[in-house]
C-alpha cells in the first residue's frame, strides 16, 4: 500500500510526519513519497524534492518560481499516474496542491486536502476548487467544518497536532535559566521565518523594542532565529540599533522562548497559535509586499477585519494585531508596554488561551489517519 505526499514548509512537514507516524500504527509496510521535509524523512517518507521547494508566498512574489512549480507538478501528474499511491494527500501549499490534486482525482487517485486555506479570510471561490480537488479535507481549525458542509465537501475538523503535542504547564523560571535570561521581565521576539518576514519586520521589531526599553530599562529580549539563512540578517538589524546586549538569539527553540516570555511580539502566522497556545500573551504585526496588499485591496479579496489566528478562535480579539502601516514601532511598543504593565489582563488572556488549547487538542494526527483510512477501506 503506498501513499503519495506533498508538503510545503516546516509547519506541512511536522502534519505529514504525524499523519505517516499514525498511519504506521495500523500498516507498518506502508510505502510513503514524494515532496517531504527533514521530520517526515525521518518518520519513513522517501524524499523526491525537499518542502523548502514550495516556500514561496504571497500574489506577486511566486511568479518568479512559476516556471519551476509547473514543470514540478507536472513531473510529479506523469509519475503517480504511471505509479499511482493509494491515496495522494496534500499538505497545505493550496496554490501547489489543489491543481495536483485535480490531476491525480481526474485519474482515479483518491485524495486528500491537508490544512484548509483560508477560504474564510479572502479567495472564498477556492472552495469551488476544493470540491474539484479533493475527495477528503483535513480542517485543523474548528468552524472550517461548517463552511465545506454547507457546499457539500466532505471535511473533517481533526483539531490541531499543535493542542496534541504542546506542554500543558510551563516553567518559566527552568526556561530563562537554560536560555541565560537574567531580567526581571522578558519579551520574545519573532519576526518570521521568511526572508521577506524579516526584512519587513525586523527593523520594525527592532526600533519597537528600542521604545520598549526607553519605558522599562529591566527589559531583556529572545529571538529564535527560524533558520540559519537568517542569523546574519537578523544580527544585523539588532547590532545597527545597538542593542545587542539586549537580545538573546537561539537557533530556532521557539517554544522555550515563548515560554520564557512575559509577552511574545511575532509576526502574524502560525506562530501566533503556538504562542496561545502556550497561553502568552502576545501582540502580532504583518507586511505584505505593496503590490501585494494593493491588489489585495483593490479586488476586495480580505473578508476578515481580524488575521491574527488565535482573535478567529476567541469570542473577542486578545492579540493586538497591526497590519501594513500599522505596524509602526510606536503602535508595536504601546501594545507590548500595556501588556508588560498589566499582569492582571495578562491572566486573564492566558486562562483564555488554556481553553482554546483543550478545545484544538484532539489527537489530529490519529484522526487525520483515520480519514485517510476510511478512503483506503
Amino acid at each position: 500500500m503506498k501513499i503519495g505526499l506533498v508538503a510545503g514548509e516546516s509547519s506541512g512537514d511536522l502534519l505529514g510526519a504525524g499523519l505517516i507516524r499514525a498511519l504506521k500504527k495500523h500498516y507498518p509496510d506502508m510505502i510513503f513519497e514524494g515532496i517531504a521535509g527533514p521530520e517526515m524523512m525521518a518518520a519513513g517518507c522517501e524524499r523526491w524534492e525537499p518542502a523548502e521547494s514550495l516556500a514561496v508566498f504571497g500574489l506577486i512574489e511566486p511568479l518568479v518560481h512559476l516556471p519551476r512549480l509547473l514543470r514540478l507538478r507536472k513531473h510529479l501528474v506523469k509519475r503517480w499516474t504511471e505509479s499511482p499511491p493509494d491515496v495522494f494527500v496534500g499538505i497545505d501549499a493550496p496554490d501547489f496542491n489543489l491543481g495536483l490534486e485535480m490531476r491525480l482525482r481526474a485519474s482515479g487517485v483518491k485524495t486528500v486536502h491537508y490544512v484548509s486555506p483560508s477560504v474564510w479570510a479572502w479567495r472564498a471561490g477556492r472552495i469551488k476548487t476544493m470540491k474539484a480537488a479533493a475527495d477528503k479535507v483535513l480542517c485543523i481549525l474548528p468552524f472550517e467544518e461548517t463552511i465545506y458542509e454547507d457546499e457539500g465537501v466532505d471535511a473533517i475538523f481533526v483539531g490541531h497536532p499543535k493542542a496534541d503535542s504542546i506542554p500543558t504547564s510551563q516553567d518559566v523560571p527552568a526556561a530563562r535559566m537554560a536560555l541565560g535570561l537574567t531580567a526581571d521581565e522578558v519579551v520574545a521576539i519573532l519576526p518570521g521565518s521568511r526572508a521577506s518576514e524579516v526584512s519587513m519586520l525586523g527593523e520594525i521589531f527592532v526600533a519597537a523594542a528600542r521604545i520598549i526599553l526607553d519605558a522599562r530599562e529591566s527589559v531583556q529580549f529572545v529571538t529564535p532565529v527560524a533558520t540559519p539563512a537568517l542569523r546574519s540578517e537578523i544580527e544585523a538589524q539588532i547590532a545597527s540599533a545597538g542593542l545587542l546586549e539586549k537580545f538573546v538569539l537561539l537557533d530556532g527553540n521557539s517554544e522555550q522562548a515563548m515560554i520564557a516570555a512575559d509577552v511574545v511580539l511575532l509576526a502574524s502566522g502560525t506562530a501566533a497559535l503556538e504562542s496561545a497556545l502556550l497561553e502568552k500573551p502576545t501582540v502580532a504585526a504583518y507586511r505584505l509586499g505593496r503590490i501585494t496588499h494593493a491588489i489585495m485591496i483593490g479586488l476586495n479579496l480580505l473578508k476578515i477585519s481580524k488575521f491574527t489566528l488565535p482573535n478567529l478562535l476567541t469570542e473577542s480579539p486578545l492579540v493586538p494585531e497591526f497590519i501594513q502601516d500599522e505596524a509602526c514601532p510606536d503602535n508595536i511598543a504601546d501594545a507590548v508596554i500595556e501588556l508588560l504593565d498589566d499582569p492582571d489582563r495578562r491572566q486573564s488572556i492566558s486562562d483564555r488561551f488554556a481553553r482554546l488549547r483543550v478545545d484544538l487538542a484532539l489527537n489530529a494526527d490519529q484522526r487525520a489517519a483515520d480519514a485517510v483510512i476510511s478512503l483506503l477501506k
